[in-house]
């Protein structure tokens, strides 16, 4: 969440700035005399305090001297509840701050591009080349269908709509590129790898900014307070939640894969079709914690990491910066990686990679201390996809989709697909 001082000290420029999200900001007045009355009776309490220490005193000399003192007992017991009273205001007031500060989104960095929506986002750069086809190319559905490396019908009648089914060589495809992400993150990028639970708490999702606003998108576990991961963020953002680092720990570097799940509400009519968009997917994850002075050099590294997947697999792909208006709830910066996909004739997000400053760090309450000082201060948390594994699949047999109907296996994938260099056209073998 935002720091409230700075919101109080900062009313206009906040509002200016989170208006460029391209939502009607709240009231942040509200805010400031929310803030304003609560530091009014935390005063009002230290001064019962000192007058429950004075009269404490006072008590302690009377009674030395054997005078009454049940005066000043009259007087404590009215202080008392005066000070039950300011405590209970107290934390009401505290709750209504945190409740609001909670709904609001991250301030977007200075450097990013103002627009309205995605038409708007800015092309940093592209890599590699847009396969050309001598036929017109196939969509990953049908494709799959054919191999019978997919089964949507069968996925449906084992879960409903939007989910997969993967088969064969298929299947294996899947694992493969989830070993081989992991192995390149893990020895070559140097994160060190985890593996986190696939459900949390509601605590856990509200420090990475899921809840409470995104409930909706969420599966909870009836009866308990726990939920399927949406994404590996969660967890291993939560890693640290209410500890304090060493400054020399930082930058910690995570990567961990779970299986995601979401319920896509809103999307209904979208991507109804094939592994875009379903309700559970498997996903590599980067997530990093550094320090403020760091946190946009490790966006531009954590970025290129998770690129260097999509080289090493040679698929073709652009980054773009999102401007204001696209920005997720906690990004304050963020690059998306766009896969070619020739059925669609367009770039579709593969990763999202992004800084949240000390957004994320103030829910969580993650901080880290600097060597020869006793202030504490709140690490910066980013994230990106290194990446979400189905259309990562998609990408290849789209993009490596043979005249024959075949898929060619990446080079890079051929050592863990135990040598196979190609999906061909009949290696489906059916369950029927």
């Amino acid at each position: 969440m935002l720091d409230i001082r700075y919101v109080v000290e900062n009313l206009e420029e906040v509002t200016k700035r989170l208006s460029t999200r391209g939502t009607i900001p709240p009231a942040l007045k509200q805010l400031k005399d929310l803030d304003s009355n609560r530091r009014k009776s935390i005063q009002k309490a230290e001064a019962i305090k000192q007058k429950k220490n004075e009269a404490n005193e006072l008590i302690a000399k009377k009674k030395k001297s054997k005078e009454s003192v049940d005066d000043i007992l009259k007087k404590m017991k009215e202080f008392s509840e005066e000070e039950k009273a300011l405590a209970e205001d107290i934390n009401k007031l505290s709750q209504q701050l945190t409740d609001f500060l909670l709904h609001i989104p991250n301030l977007p960095h200075k450097s990013v591009t103002i627009g309205k929506s995605s038409e708007e986002n800015k092309i940093v750069r592209t890599w590699g080349e847009k396969p050309k086809f001598p036929f017109k190319p196939k969509d990953h559905v049908e494709l799959g269908e054919k191999l019978k490396i997919l089964d949507f019908e069968r996925a449906s009648k084992i879960s409903g709509a939007r989910f997969p089914l993967y088969m064969n060589q298929g299947a294996r495809l899947e694992r493969a590129l989830l070993n081989f992400m992991l192995d390149v993150q893990t020895k070559e990028n140097k994160y060190t790898e985890c593996l986190p639970p696939f459900m949390v708490s509601s605590t856990s999702l509200q420090g990475t900014g899921q809840l409470p606003k995104f409930k909706e998108d969420l599966f909870k576990i009836e009866n308990f307070d726990l939920y399927l991961v949406p994404t590996a963020e969660v967890p291993v953002t939560n890693i640290y939640r209410d500890e304090i680092l060493d400054e020399n720990e930082l930058p910690k570097k995570f990567t961990a894969f779970t299986p995601c799940f979401r319920s896509e509400a809103g999307s209904y009519g979208k991507d109804v079709k094939g592994l875009i968009r379903n309700h559970q997917f498997n996903k590599v994850e980067l997530v990093k914690f550094t320090t403020p002075e760091t946190s946009y050099d490790e966006l531009e590294s954590l970025t290129k990491d998770a690129e260097s997947i999509l080289q090493k697999l040679n698929l073709h792909y652009r980054v773009v910066e999102l401007c204001t208006g696209d920005l997720g709830f906690a990004s304050a910066k963020t690059y998306d990686i766009e896969v070619w996909l020739p059925s669609q004739n367009a770039y579709r997000e593969i990763s999202s990679c992004s800084n949240f400053e000390d957004y994320q760090a103030r829910r969580a309450k993650i901080r880290f201390k600097r060597k020869g000082e006793k202030k504490t201060n709140f690490v910066h948390t980013l994230n990106g996809s290194g990446l979400a594994i189905g259309r990562t699949w998609v990408a290849i047999i789209e993009q490596y989709q043979q005249p024959d109907g075949s898929i060619k296996i990446p080079d890079a994938l051929v050592p863990y697909m135990d040598g196979a260099k190609v999906i061909p056209a009949k290696a489906g073998i059916s369950s029927s």
